[in-house]
């Protein structure tokens, strides 16, 4: 098990703006993005725990990793081949979590939540690239409990008892409903494979902010009824 809690955080308006889809902005957009990067960054401590885990056991539906079941025939199918996995738990920080808009001004809210965003995309993509270049693992996948139906949110149970004490270590937090605090962190396992995975491929979610690949109408064919149901 190891914690990644040194994790360097830089971000530009521009980057905040591509993010948001604002083709279009003046400098009183730019300036209020800027006065929430200047009180996010020198704050932001973004982390990453994860543990090597090994799968003892597979069933029609289930997988096992250190006598925990972690259950859901879609992770099953993309466990098939593989051995050895990464369970994962990143997030943007207390510190970063702990910042507020002034007051009740809503854009500035707003952006901020988008950083905080961002702050975690950065370590998320910081642990997949530590994770290739220590393992030698190549082109990895990563599938989170609560992105699909077919791997129901209260499976973050199982998974957070894979780690322990998690509060106590990165200071996130699970909830009774199975929601993480801070908001935004994100769980999961990552995985090797040969056919780059992502659980937003069979999502067809439209406007989603969070989505990291397009939805794949064939790799909905290839899992069939395991995605989820459209939304608008």
């Amino acid at each position: 098990m190891e914690i990644l809690d040194n994790i360097p955080v830089s971000l530009e308006v521009s980057q905040v703006l591509e993010k948001m889809n604002m083709r279009k902005s003046n400098d009183s957009i730019k300036r209020d993005i800027q006065e929430m990067l200047d009180a996010v960054l020198p704050a932001a401590k973004p982390k990453a725990l994860y543990t090597v885990g090994y799968i003892d056991k597979k069933g029609e539906d289930y997988v096992e990793i250190g006598k925990v079941r972690l259950t859901s025939r879609l992770l099953r199918d993309n466990l098939d081949k593989v051995e050895r996995v990464f369970p994962y738990i990143t997030t943007c920080g207390l510190e970063a979590d702990a910042i507020k808009a002034p007051g009740d001004e809503f854009m500035k809210t707003f952006y901020l939540d988008q950083i905080k965003e961002m702050v975690l995309e950065v370590a998320m993509k910081y642990l997949e690239d530590y994770l290739e270049e220590r393992y030698q693992l190549g082109q990895i996948s990563d599938m989170e409990p609560g992105s699909l139906e077919s791997w129901p949110i209260d499976q973050q149970k199982q998974l957070f008892s894979l780690f322990g004490d998690v509060e106590g270590m990165i200071g996130v937090k699970l909830s009774e409903r199975f929601l993480m605090t801070p908001l935004k962190s994100v769980s999961g396992i990552y995985f090797p494979t040969e056919i780059k995975f992502a659980s937003c491929q069979l999502c067809t979610k439209k406007r989603c902010p969070s989505r990291r690949a397009a939805y794949s109408p064939e790799m909905a064919r290839k899992y069939g009824d395991q995605q989820p149901q459209p939304k608008v």
